[in-house]
């Protein structure tokens, strides 16, 4: 057996595609808007706890558009209390991410965990619909790479629309926003709605992927997403929208491989934080090394030159 078998980049590759959707929410919250929204974290569980008890109900596609609606909720509650009561994006996130706790609780019938193993998912039903060819063993990977394909996509044309750019906008320079008669607030609101949606929608997946939800699933979410959007920036730079929206999924499914490897090695898991947090810091510092070991090779070569120059004087 190799270091990585089919079965584990086959996994990687599909959970990093779920894990996509989170850091797509945190490019467009904390890239674009220049927000730090901390409620990543609870509303994720709530996608999963809203999707877990609607397919528990026999809806597993309602699952996923109600999933998304409650992220919408999230989104807007913070949203709202950065708007129009002035309170901090760090504050209004951590505010929404305490109280969706409680929420998730009462989702789940304030149970700690909801199994839906029995039930039927969209895995499920689209696997039934491959049940003849020979991509049956990739049926959920083809469902989650269409998933994510299509949101890529019609993120990319609502960037591009007058809103989008408004959005966009609202990032670069709210005073310029002000200027042109934009009503900042409504942007803000917009994107994070937007936002929480695609949490939401990622909370459903995974929760339909492993049949059960927990209280604790979102835990450490945040950075796990930012992991993932900066090795995608530090691969693919700061370019145009299709690479950067390219760069997040690439970076979601890298994360992954790096963390199937260190299961490989055997590190227990109650490091993955540690790795995690690693990752981040590896991925955030890599550019100014870069750049360090560039000036550095400079001024090296500068010096050598210096000192030729000097040999052939004394000559």
């Amino acid at each position: 057996m190799g270091f990585f078998t089919i079965g584990i980049i086959q996994t990687a590759v599909e959970v990093g595609l779920i894990y996509a959707l989170v850091t797509m929410s945190l490019f467009i919250s904390f890239s674009i808007l220049d927000i730090c929204d901390l409620s990543t974290d609870g509303c994720y569980t709530l996608g999963c706890a809203v999707g877990a008890v609607v397919t528990m109900a026999g809806h597993p596609v309602l699952a996923i558009f109600l999933a998304m609606l409650a992220g919408m909720c999230s989104g807007f509650v913070t949203a709202t209390l950065q708007t129009r009561f002035g309170v901090q994006s760090i504050l209004a996130g951590i505010i929404v991410n305490t109280g969706l706790y409680t929420v998730n609780l009462a989702v789940m019938g304030f149970s700690s965990n909801v199994s839906i193993f029995g039930q039927d998912t969209v895995f499920a039903a689209f696997r039934k619909l491959s049940s003849a060819g020979w991509w049956t063993d990739y049926s959920r990977t083809i469902l989650l790479a269409g998933i994510v394909g299509l949101v890529c996509v019609l993120l990319y044309r609502f960037l591009g629309t007058r809103l989008g750019l408004s959005i966009r906008a609202t990032g670069d320079s709210m005073a310029m926003v002000k200027a042109s008669s934009i009503d900042p607030a409504f942007t803000i609101t917009t994107g994070l709605c937007l936002s929480n949606a695609l949490t939401g929608l990622a909370g459903c997946l995974i929760g339909q992927y492993n049949k059960t939800s927990d209280i604790n699933l979102g835990t450490g979410m945040v950075t796990i997403a930012l992991a993932s959007l900066i090795i995608g920036q530090t691969l693919f730079g700061r370019g145009g929208m299709k690479l950067r929206i390219l760069g997040v999924i690439v970076g979601s499914v890298l994360y992954r491989l790096i963390m199937a490897a260190a299961l490989r090695l055997n590190v227990p898991t109650e490091a993955f934080k540690l790795v995690s947090a690693l990752i981040v810091a590896i991925a955030i510092s890599a550019p100014q090394v870069k750049n360090m070991a560039l000036f550095s090779m400079k001024k090296s070569s500068a010096l050598h030159g210096s000192s030729v120059r000097k040999g052939d004087k004394n000559a």
